[in-house]
């Protein structure tokens, strides 16, 4: 069996989750050899499956009727604090995605929220619910990787760092994150992430000018990908105060890299996670867990036991078995070959 995986972002945005979920998918269906991967143009499948929504996945899709798979990783609401005057632009956004996940035969929702978000559209697909993979051993530190990626960022072996992942964008919180850092002069705080949208990002000018107050804060703008796992290992805590998210990959890597994370308090994350994790409601919140986390070395330590736990929700193991169990079922019904065993729940 042949899998055609496709993603615009490999021409365009590679500076975001998406990418890196479309990368480590190629990655994931490679590690075995009980399917054959294509990528982009690199030729035909006997299946369909695309991140991506663009005029691409439209074009790409074309001759793949009833084998089309859209793994949805952007929702309407995604796209508050994302992009300027989205109030304008909603309407349209949410015809255009309902459009989008009409076109796949199956939508893969990659959470809760996205699974009730594609619902709230009507619109006419079959949806699984699937998780983001996480590739444990990729992101898992050494005190190689730890030092070379302090090297790289210009801190001492001895500094307390705080990391902060995400596009310069008001929607991932850069800015209490700024006020965090303003407050805990005694860390060295760094934020690895840039404007993958240039122009088209929310909160270009507010931002900015922000920035260029804080002395407090690297900024590192786009990494390559290859790069990322020496930042997470020079890191020792990593604060994701987004205000929306689905299900988002930079939190599962700073905790496979063996770091406590905190979460800001949203809905999504209680429908997403089935265990716990550590959450702040305001940007006061995430400075005192800050300054625990730096100081209490017990609490610490139960930082670095819910991130072994959060991720084992996510094994790649078992989400490729799905995976692969629902090409089966895609490419079998081309050939009006019997489901009744591989249906995916």
């Amino acid at each position: 069996m042949k899998v055609h995986v496709v993603s615009e972002s490999i021409y365009i945005t590679k500076g975001n989750g998406v990418h890196t979920a479309f990368m480590e998918l190629i990655e994931l269906l490679k590690e075995k050899n009980d399917v054959e991967v294509v990528v982009n143009e690199e030729g035909h499948g006997d299946v369909f499956h695309c991140h991506t929504y663009g005029p691409y996945y439209f074009w790409k899709g074309l001759r793949y009727k009833g084998r089309r798979i859209h793994t949805v990783h952007v929702i309407p609401d995604s796209i508050k604090g994302s992009l300027p005057y989205w109030r304008i632009f909603m309407p349209f956004v949410k015809w255009y995605f309902k459009m989008v996940y009409s076109y796949a035969d199956v939508c893969l929702a990659i959470s809760p929220m996205v699974e009730q978000g594609i619902k709230d559209l009507g619109a006419n697909t079959r949806i699984v619910k699937l998780s983001n993979p996480i590739h444990v051993e990729k992101w898992k530190r050494t005190a190689e990787m730890r030092s070379e990626g302090r090297r790289m960022l210009g801190l001492s072996d001895t500094d307390f760092v705080v990391l902060g992942v995400g596009q310069l964008q008001g929607r991932k919180g850069v800015e209490d994150f700024l006020d965090v850092a303003e407050s805990i002069p005694e860390a060295q705080f760094v934020w690895a992430g840039g404007r993958p949208f240039g122009v088209f990002t929310e909160g270009i000018t507010r931002i900015d000018a922000k920035v260029a107050k804080s002395a407090q804060v690297k900024f590192t703008g786009m990494l390559d990908l290859d790069k990322m796992p020496f930042i997470y290992a020079a890191a020792d805590l990593l604060l994701f105060p987004s205000y929306q998210e689905n299900c988002p990959l930079a939190p599962l890597e700073a905790a496979a890299s063996g770091m406590p994370v905190v979460f800001r308090n949203i809905k999504e994350y209680t429908l997403l996670y089935e265990n716990t994790y550590l959450k702040a409601n305001t940007t006061s919140e995430f400075i005192e867990l800050t300054r625990r986390l730096m100081h209490d070395k017990s609490f610490y330590e139960q930082g670095l036991k819910i991130s072994e736990e959060m991720i084992m929700q996510f094994d790649k193991k078992i989400i490729r078995e799905k995976l692969i169990q629902l090409y089966q079922e895609l490419s079998y019904n081309r050939n009006r070959i019997p489901l009744h065993k591989l249906s995916v729940r």
